[in-house]
């Protein structure tokens, strides 16, 4: 039984969802999103809460069922707050800079690395700190993830791109023999 799955979504003020078939659609003040949903999940919304029932209770069911609920959820949160990666740069000349929808990261390579945004996410670059903004998750989430694995952060000094409240363990240098 589906702990996740059988908790109901409560839709906030002004955000409407529609229900076509197997598609999902979310929209709010931020934007609006979209969902193909399987045909396993039965979804219905009365009034403001949207359940989510499995229509047997095979293993394939039974796994889509709370990935379903939470997927919508993401999506409601989503067009109504949005979601907010943050990323720390840490090392000597190591920053960014935001060209319009051009990330610029000079992270101690011979050459500076441009990454161009997807189509939905911004990013905000005050040197060394990023702040990657979405009303997707999963897009928000890879953006920062791309980002941070061009100079991941290396075990002996700390360098390179990190999330905001990751914790990096520091590794002991070599020490001279006696």
């Amino acid at each position: 039984m589906s702990r996740i799955g059988n908790n109901p979504i409560v839709i906030p003020e002004g955000v409407s969802v529609d229900l076509s078939s197997e598609v999902v659609n979310v929209s709010g003040p931020m934007g609006s999103l979209s969902w193909s949903a399987h045909s396993n999940i039965k979804i219905t919304i009365k009034e403001n809460i949207i359940l989510f029932e499995r229509i047997d209770e095979s293993a394939l069911s039974k796994s889509l069922h709370g990935t379903t609920r939470q997927i919508i959820n993401n999506m409601v949160l989503g067009v109504s707050v949005g979601f907010k990666k943050e990323l720390e740069i840490i090392g000597v000349g190591y920053q960014a800079i935001v060209q319009g929808n051009r990330l610029q990261l000079q992270i101690g390579y011979s050459h500076d690395i441009f990454f161009d945004l997807p189509e939905g996410v911004k990013a905000a670059a005050d040197r060394t700190k990023i702040t990657i903004e979405g009303i997707d998750k999963q897009l928000v989430g890879s953006v920062a993830s791309k980002i941070r694995s061009f100079r991941k952060p290396e075990p002996y000094k700390g360098k390179g791109i990190r999330y905001k409240d990751e914790y990096v363990r520091i590794k002991q240098g070599k020490t001279v023999g006696e």
